[in-house]
């Protein structure tokens, strides 16, 4: 690290993979904005900062509005400073067949997904070509090589890996890298989510899925958060453009 504290932001960061990468970049000596839908939902992350040292700030922002945006990056770059790291967590979920799946579905993954990576990465870009330096990392997931069910999650997330190409393409010559983090089975309150609606446990959710995981466990946040202080990292300037399987297994 320089001997200037960076700033990072963290989009849908107050929980699961979100909040294990906020707190991963703030021990790495980054002061750190933890956006979310909810701002109140972000204390806890906040505290939990603050308490081994760090420093962050809890920003509520619906990634999916322009003036929300503009307005949530102007606020971190004048209680933190100016943005040098992006990291385009936020996202939801809508899961259904082709044939079940309403247009309201679609738009709203899309709209979060990939319409919010593109208004953040757009409103810090100003300030890390100006700097000279930036990181932007955006998560996509194994999903994007497709998942039945999930028609707009895996098209929003293999959208988002050539969203993160162009950003590489454009914007590597200011000394700003994009790269891309494809989560496979991560242990997080979605996933969760996932097996009550499927109506079974989540342990035996968990067993069915890591039965075909090569390394023989579920993901933790923190194995994504690791990835992410990579191509954080001041070292990792030379590599833009990358699309890294976090996936315990060959996945592309």
């Amino acid at each position: 690290m320089t001997t200037t504290r960076r700033t990072a932001i963290v989009t849908g960061a107050a929980r699961g993979i979100g909040a294990g990468v906020a707190e991963r970049l703030a021990a790495d000596g980054f002061a750190v904005a933890v956006l979310d839908l909810d701002e109140a939902a972000c204390a806890a992350v906040v505290a939990r900062i603050a308490e081994a040292g760090g420093t962050a700030l809890a920003v509520g922002v619906d990634v999916s509005n322009e003036e929300a945006v503009e307005a949530a990056v102007a606020r971190v770059a004048a209680e933190l400073g100016d943005p040098a790291v992006l990291v385009n967590n936020a996202g939801i979920l809508r899961d259904n067949l082709l044939f079940k799946m309403t247009a309201a579905d679609w738009d709203a993954v899309m709209g979060v997904h990939l319409r919010g990576s593109f208004l953040m990465s757009r409103a810090v870009q100003g300030f890390m070509t100006k700097a000279g330096w930036g990181r932007i990392v955006n998560l996509s997931s194994t999903s994007a090589l497709g998942n039945r069910g999930q028609a707009n999650y895996a098209a929003a997330k293999a959208g988002l890996q050539g969203f993160t190409k162009t950003l590489a393409l454009e914007l590597g010559k200011f000394g700003v890298t994009a790269n891309a983090i494809a989560p496979g089975f991560i242990e997080t309150e979605m996933t969760k989510a996932t097996a009550e609606r499927m109506g079974v446990s989540f342990d035996d959710f968990r067993t069915a899925v890591v039965k075909d995981i090569p390394v023989a466990r579920g993901g933790l946040p923190a194995d994504v958060a690791h990835a992410v202080s990579f191509f954080a990292s001041e070292g990792a300037g030379f590599v833009s453009g990358q699309v890294l399987y976090v996936a315990g297994g060959p996945k592309a």
